[in-house]
C-alpha cells in the first residue's frame, strides 16, 4: 500500500475520480462519497464547463478536466469511478487498469459481452479491486425475498415472471440513453441487466437460452441537445418549439429465457410512459411448494401454497439505500484489499450479466432463440 493511501485508523483511504461527475449517476454518487468516511474526491471529468466547475466547488477536488486521462493519470488517484455512458466505459476502464487504479463502473460495463471480458480480464489479471454497481441486491424487500428462498418454503424454483417498469414521462426529452450509438442495448440493457443480476443472486443460476421482442414504441422526443437525464426529467413540458428526434434503442422489451436447470423465465423491461408499475407484484418465483410475490411500489412479499389463499407475510417499504458509498462499496472494496471475500458485484458479474443481455438484444433482431454464450 502506497504513502498516502491510509487513513489515521490504519484503514485503506478512497483517492478518488470520477469520470461522468455531472451526471444522473455521477452527481449522487459524489454527494455519498463527500459523507463516507475514509474518502476523498481528487478529481472530477465532466463534459459541460459550468457543471465542472460546480461540481468542483461541492467537492473541493483539486482537478477539474474535460479529458479523461487526465482522471486517471493523476498520481494522487487510487479509485475511478466510470460514469459515463455505455459505450465509452471500455477505453477508459482498461487505462485504469493500465494505470493500477481501483474501480467501480456503472452497468451495463461495455457495449458487447466481449468488452466486459476484456475488462474482467484485465482487473482480474493486475490484482485490483473492482465494484459494478448492481444496487438491487441491497434493496430490503430482495434481501427479505431471500431470506424466503433459503428456507425453502418455496421448494425448488421452475418458474420466473419479473417486470421491470422505470416510466419516463411522455414529454421528457431526449438523453444519450436514447441513441444507440452509445447505449449498449436501451432498455435490455439498462434496466435489464439490474433485473438478470438480481435473479442470478437469488437463485444462483444463470440463463442457456433466450427469445426477445423488442422494440422502441415511445413517440419521437424533443432534441434539447447535450442534456443529462436529471435536466430531462426536470424540462418535461417545456419543449415550444424544440425539433423531435426518433429514439434508437430498445424502449421496450419482452424476453423469454430457460436457465441451467430447466427453469423457465418471462422478464417484461420498459421506459415506455404507459407500462407503469404498481398493477402487479415486480417480481414473482413459482416453485414448487409455493409461490412468492414481491411489489417494490407496496413492499408486500406474498406468498401463495396450493389450496390456501394467498397470505402477505411481510412489508418493506422502499426506504432507499442510504449512502451506498459508506454502506457497501467502501466497506467490501477494503475487505477485498485485504484479501477477504466479499460477495460485492464486480467486473466478473458485469461481464456473466452482458452475456445474457447480448443474447436478448441479438433475440429481438434475429427473431429466434439465441444461446446465452
Amino acid at each position: 500500500m502506497s504513502q498516502g493511501n491510509e487513513t489515521q485508523s490504519g484503514e485503506f483511504q478512497f483517492n478518488v475520480g470520477v469520470i461522468g461527475a455531472t451526471g444522473y449517476i455521477g452527481a449522487p454518487y459524489r454527494a455519498e462519497i463527500r459523507e463516507a468516511a475514509g474518502a476523498n474526491i481528487v478529481a472530477l471529468c465532466a463534459r459541460r464547463r459550468e457543471l465542472l466547475d460546480q461540481a468542483g466547488k461541492e467537492d473541493g477536488a483539486e482537478l477539474l478536466t474535460d479529458n479523461w486521462r487526465e482522471v486517471v493519470q493523476q498520481p494522487d488517484v487510487n479509485f475511478v469511478i466510470v460514469a459515463t455512458p455505455d459505450a465509452l466505459h471500455h477505453e477508459a476502464v482498461m487505462a485504469c487498469a493500465d494505470a493500477g487504479k481501483h474501480l467501480l463502473c456503472e452497468k451495463p460495463v461495455g457495449v458487447n459481452a466481449a468488452e466486459a471480458y476484456e475488462m474482467w480480464a484485465a482487473y482480474r489479471d493486475a490484482g485490483l479491486a473492482h465494484y459494478v454497481p448492481f444496487w438491487t441486491r441491497y434493496s430490503e424487500p430482495f434481501v427479505r425475498t431471500r431470506e424466503v428462498l433459503e428456507s425453502g418454503v418455496l421448494g425448488d424454483i421452475r418458474g420466473v415472471v419479473y417486470r421491470w417498469h422505470n416510466p419516463r414521462p411522455d414529454d421528457m426529452p431526449l438523453t444519450w440513453r436514447d441513441d444507440a450509438g452509445l447505449s449498449a442495448a436501451g432498455s435490455i440493457a439498462d434496466v435489464g441487466s439490474h433485473a438478470y443480476d438480481t435473479l442470478r443472486w437469488l437463485l444462483g443460476r444463470e440463463a442457456t437460452r433466450v427469445q426477445a421482442h423488442a422494440d422502441t414504441i415511445t413517440p419521437d422526443r424533443a432534441d434539447l441537445g447535450a442534456i443529462n437525464l436529471t435536466e430531462a426529467l426536470g424540462q418535461s413540458g417545456d419543449q415550444s418549439g424544440a425539433p423531435r428526434s426518433k429514439v434508437t434503442t430498445f424502449d421496450y422489451a419482452s424476453v423469454a429465457w430457460e436457465f441451467d436447470d430447466g427453469a423457465v423465465a418471462t422478464l417484461v423491461l420498459s421506459h415506455t410512459p404507459f407500462f407503469r408499475k404498481g398493477i402487479a407484484p415486480e417480481l414473482e418465483l413459482h416453485g414448487t411448494k409455493a409461490s412468492l410475490g414481491l411489489d417494490r411500489v407496496s413492499g408486500n412479499l406474498t406468498l401463495a401454497k396450493p389450496g390456501e389463499p394467498a397470505e402477505i407475510i411481510d412489508t418493506l417499504p422502499d426506504n432507499g439505500f442510504g449512502n451506498r458509498f459508506a454502506k457497501y462499496v467502501f466497506p467490501s472494496l477494503r475487505q477485498a484489499l485485504a484479501g477477504g471475500e466479499t460477495g460485492h458485484p464486480d467486473l466478473k458479474d458485469g461481464w456473466r450479466v452482458q452475456l445474457f443481455t447480448d443474447a436478448a438484444a441479438r433475440s429481438a433482431r434475429s427473431g429466434r432463440w439465441e444461446t446465452v454464450e
